[in-house]
């Protein structure tokens, strides 16, 4: 692994390398999506409360303020800490604006228009500035302004309720999905806004909305029947709820192996021993094969458990059908791949010592993401930032000594 130091910030040559991003998000949906931002290049101005990001203080952490969550998705940032509720440091954050080229924000906007900071205010300050607004519901509709987190989004979404479809009770993802996946949306669109500006010469206001990127999300797959008018059968995508679509256990753990293709199943079955499935006009037929998806999935798990998880894993090689082993979070640090590309790179932070990143997966050619700065302490950047902005050292002085700011 490459171990990178903290001093200086070297120069970005990522996609993004120019563009000024103002940070006012918390917890996972913006921070995910900012900091991939920052690794691409950006400048990441991450704007917090007196009290910080709330995910700060989840531990695991060494010392307050820097816990494990925090640290995974705020890298490539500088942070400056403001009570907005002051009008000294609103005031230094339209300073901000001015010269910012996109603003994203997670506070409800009602909120943040309360604040004399909604997207109006600042655009027309700044006729260039991309603003994405990131919450729970969509304004446009009745429920607009309802508080929203991950746990909230999985269940109004259908997330939840997937599971009971199989038999099962509903249950959230093990993950904190909807937040990633609406923080991955947000850079879709904020990237696509800046390619717009491009050629109009002009930002505009996004808004991604959790409630509703989820729901496309989920739906793009189990709207089915419902996808005709009139209806032509029910909603859900049958393979995917199927009581068998599961890792198999094997004879002496579990396998994820999975034929998809006309090719894959007769390839399966003809390796297996089941001729007459082989053989059956309807396998051959994927029409049919998706209306029986049960039945070959029943079949699956019927022959998996007479092997060992490697024999399954050379079978599949050897025949050329998808299949990995089951990782938990500890198998897949120590994964032959992700440690032949260095995917967890260690960084020496001044505070922290040495931290475990888990690395950037997109990778471009010319344009390559990097790892510049550590994740900030709350206001760390403070003076820095401000000091850029064009605001003398007496108003900074100023803005800290009267509890407008805080400097780490």
């Amino acid at each position: 692994m490459v171990k990178m130091a903290n001093g200086t910030a070297p120069k970005a040559n990522g996609p993004l390398a120019g563009v000024r991003v103002l940070d006012l998000t918390s917890v996972l949906l913006g921070p995910f999506a900012t900091q991939i931002m920052g690794d691409m290049g950006a400048d990441v101005i991450k704007v917090e409360s007196l009290d910080g990001d709330v995910v700060r203080n989840l531990t695991p952490f060494k010392n307050p303020g820097m816990g494990a969550v925090f640290l995974n998705v705020n890298r490539n940032k500088r942070s400056i800490s403001l009570d907005l509720k002051t009008d000294s440091a609103k005031d230094a954050l339209l300073k901000l604006v001015d010269d910012a080229d996109v603003f994203v924000c997670s506070i409800r906007p009602a909120a943040m228009r309360r604040l004399g900071l909604g997207p109006e205010v600042l655009r027309a300050r700044n006729p260039r500035l991309i603003h994405c607004g990131a919450y729970g519901f969509s304004e446009a509709g009745p429920y607009a302004g309802r508080p929203a987190y991950d746990d909230i989004i999985q269940a109004a979404s259908g997330i939840a309720a997937l599971s009971a479809m199989n038999g099962d009770e509903p249950r959230y993802v093990n993950s904190v999905i909807a937040d990633k996946t609406v923080g991955l949306t947000v850079l879709a669109a904020i990237s696509m806004a800046l390619f717009h500006r491009e050629s109009a010469g002009v930002g505009q206001t996004i808004e991604v909305p959790m409630f509703e990127t989820m729901v496309a999300f989920i739906m793009a797959e189990h709207l089915q029947g419902a996808s005709f008018e009139p209806r032509q059968g029910d909603t859900g995508y049958a393979r995917a709820i199927d009581a068998h679509r599961k890792p198999h256990r094997t004879s002496d753990g579990y396998v994820a192996l999975l034929p998809y293709t006309t090719g894959h199943w007769l390839r399966f079955f003809r390796a297996t021993g089941r001729e007459d499935m082989a053989d059956a006009p309807w396998v051959s037929d994927a029409a049919q094969r998706s209306s029986r998806i049960a039945e070959l999935y029943a079949a699956v798990a019927e022959v998996v458990p007479r092997r060992t998880t490697a024999d399954w894993l050379s079978l599949m090689d050897e025949i050329d059908i998808p299949a990995m082993p089951v990782m938990g979070p500890e198998d897949i640090l120590t994964d032959p791949h992700l440690s032949e590309i260095g995917f967890f790179p260690l960084f020496e932070h001044p505070s922290e010592g040495t931290l475990r990143f888990v690395g950037q997966a997109i990778r471009y050619g010319d344009t390559p993401a990097s790892y510049r700065r550590g994740p900030p302490r709350l206001g760390e950047h403070t003076q820095e930032v401000l000091r850029e902005a064009g605001l003398s050292e007496d108003t900074v002085h100023a803005l800290i000594e009267n509890g407008a700011a805080k400097q780490a």
